[in-house]
């Protein structure tokens, strides 16, 4: 059976965007504290500390599809895919948490960034989905495509 959590980090946490150009110190405290309120979304979703207690000092998942869900603070145009300095962030609380050993692409796919509905001051979502080995190898990309004439 294949195990799904959702995740949804705190409204009006203060995210980062690509398009930013913030100074290191800033960009640090940020990270810290989008890492910081992921791994304490993992302690307080019912679910996920369940799964943390009977992993014991293992993952809880060995491969997992993640996808990351932008809730915007408002109905302006916006590229999630901007977002990612802040769903990195994210991901990377998950294995602070004890959710994931890494997330590097032997482990993980995604995060798949998408749009979702406002919701007041923003938020982030992580949906993760447990996958299988053979599933996490079938998103590994095995050979280029053949360079098409145009």
């Amino acid at each position: 059976m294949t195990r799904t959590f959702t995740l949804a980090l705190p409204p009006g946490l203060k995210l980062m965007s690509a398009n930013q150009r913030l100074h290191h110190r800033v960009r640090a405290g940020l990270t810290a504290d989008i890492r910081g309120a992921a791994m304490a979304t993992c302690s307080e979703n019912e679910h996920m500390r369940a799964a943390l207690a009977v992993a014991g000092s293992d993952p809880v998942l060995e491969h997992a599809y993640i996808l990351g869900v932008l809730h915007p603070g408002s109905r302006r145009r916006i590229d999630p895919a901007n977002f990612y300095p802040s769903f990195k962030a994210a991901v990377d609380g998950l294995v602070d948490a004890g959710v994931l050993e890494d997330d590097d692409h032997t482990r993980v796919v995604g995060p798949d960034m998408r749009l979702g509905p406002v919701v007041k001051g923003g938020r982030l979502t992580l949906v993760i989905q447990e996958i299988s080995r053979a599933q996490h190898q079938a998103f590994q990309w095995a050979e280029p495509p053949e360079a098409v004439a145009s």
